[in-house]
């Protein structure tokens, strides 16, 4: 048995690897699951990093747009294999998801009409409506610390469900607002909350608080100019190797949607509605519901939904053909994970460097503190989006209570809410029990 004080040695490449394709596989329940798994494997069994070191990378993570889980591990991996450790801890963080994801919204789309299939589509949607009420919930509980966030919160909540404000331009007036705000009244926007992280590793750890910084993790002028060139040429190279027009369109909506994406997965979600269904009509705003059930129920970040977009957008427009929609589909899905993800690589790998110099002295709170203010008004509305849709299918924007009101699917939203808000329930298993719940009430119902 290994002494628990005694430095644990260097991994191999491909004992990391191992780790980090498993780590996909496994990475169910959000940001949140995903960060408190990698804590308990990196920090409490293997000691890879510190518990100090890990939550200096995460806050970092925090401040950044993109999907904070897979760039936490791209941080590690650099840490502990320079930049091909990153890439690849990365790469196997979302590749699993992308081929899982894919196969389910194939069989979502070639047999969604048999009843077995729309039962337990039926089920999951008040699932997910609970779910991004819970979201929204947490998210107000743990970052609305002042009178004044929760006022930046109500009005961006206004701005999107009156006003349909687009969500980049939100994403700015939080910075701004929380920038401004926290050099005059910085006392109403201290960024309040954790990941629910131990207080401390007694054990020493690989990569430790007083661990001498390698080579690899100096800051280089020259090395951070090759590396932006080297990314910018791949994204160049990505976009001029897209075929049809709908590839191209994908590759340049999903490039900026990942440069939004601050807040998470349920804050961009608006935005890939906006363009998916009502600026490109690549899916449905139904489909877009059913999209988010599936990337609930796969490993992976909560942002794989765009793999969903991806997929039914080229299938739906036939770019290839109708003799060929699963390759379109697959081909679309790629594109989508491809651009939405690439930059995250860029994020750490250039800033990384940048981060650890100047380790326990971040001062960008205030702005991602407005951010995340403005985000809560924004997954407010995307609940209600969901709602309206699930619990009157039949409205339109010109009569938005037409129709049956579903009072079944009502009932199981708000059992599901108390199962998660106050059980403390799983994701996957209230996802689980409401699937099961839509299949024997349609069957019941036909």
């Amino acid at each position: 048995m290994k002494d628990p004080q005694q430095r644990p040695s260097q991994p191999s490449f491909w004992a990391a690897f191992r780790y980090w394709l498993k780590l996909g596989f496994i990475s169910f329940g959000g940001p949140a699951g995903q960060i408190a798994v990698m804590h308990q494997e990196l920090v409490e069994k293997r000691r890879w990093i510190s518990e100090h070191r890990f939550l200096h990378a995460l806050n970092y993570c925090m401040l950044l747009p993109g999907p904070e889980a897979q760039q936490l591990a791209i941080y590690i991996g650099w840490l502990l294999h320079r930049t091909w450790g990153g890439i690849v801890a990365g790469t196997l963080f979302v590749l699993p998801s992308l081929f899982i994801l894919t196969a389910l919204t194939y069989v979502y789309l070639a047999f969604g009409d048999l009843a077995a299939v729309q039962g337990v589509f039926n089920g999951i949607k008040p699932a997910v409506v609970a779910i991004v009420v819970f979201a929204a919930w947490r998210i107000s509980a743990r970052a609305l610390r002042s009178k004044a966030l929760w006022a930046m919160a109500a009005a961006s909540f206004v701005a999107i469900f009156a006003f349909d404000v687009p969500f980049p331009w939100m994403v700015l007036a939080g910075g701004i607002l929380g920038f401004v705000g926290g050099r005059v009244a910085p006392e109403h926007f201290k960024a309040g909350g954790n990941h629910g992280a131990s207080d401390r590793s007694r054990s020493p750890a690989l990569i430790d608080d007083d661990t001498p910084r390698p080579d690899h993790v100096r800051f280089k002028p020259v090395r951070l100019a090759l590396l932006i060139a080297a990314v910018l040429s791949i994204w160049a190279a990505g976009m001029l190797a897209l075929g049809p027009s709908v590839l191209r369109d994908m590759g340049e909506f999903f490039t900026k949607a990942a440069l939004v994406t601050f807040g998470g997965a349920y804050a961009v979600l608006p935005y890939v509605y906006q363009g998916g269904v009502e600026a490109y009509g690549w899916l449905t705003g139904p489909q877009m519901i059913d999209g988010l059930a599936l990337g609930e129920t796969t490993p992976g970040p909560l942002i794989m939904v765009v793999a969903f977009v991806g997929f039914v957008g080229a299938w739906t427009k036939e770019i290839l053909g109708p003799d060929t929609l699963l390759l379109a589909g697959f081909a679309g899905a790629s594109v989508a994970t491809f651009f939405t993800f690439l930059p995250s690589f860029l994020f750490i790998l250039a800033g990384g460097p940048l981060i650890e110099a100047t380790r326990g002295d971040l001062k960008f709170t205030a702005p991602l503190t407005g951010i995340t203010a403005v985000v809560v008004g924004v997954v407010l509305n995307l609940a209600i989006f969901f709602g309206w849709h699930v619990l009157w299918p039949g409205a339109t924007k010109t009569a938005p209570f037409l129709g049956t009101f579903e009072w079944f699917y009502a009932l199981m939203s708000l059992a599901a809410f108390v199962a998660l808000w106050k059980y403390k329930i799983g994701i996957m298993k209230v996802i689980g029990a409401c699937a099961a719940v839509g299949l024997i009430y349609t069957y019941s119902v036909f």
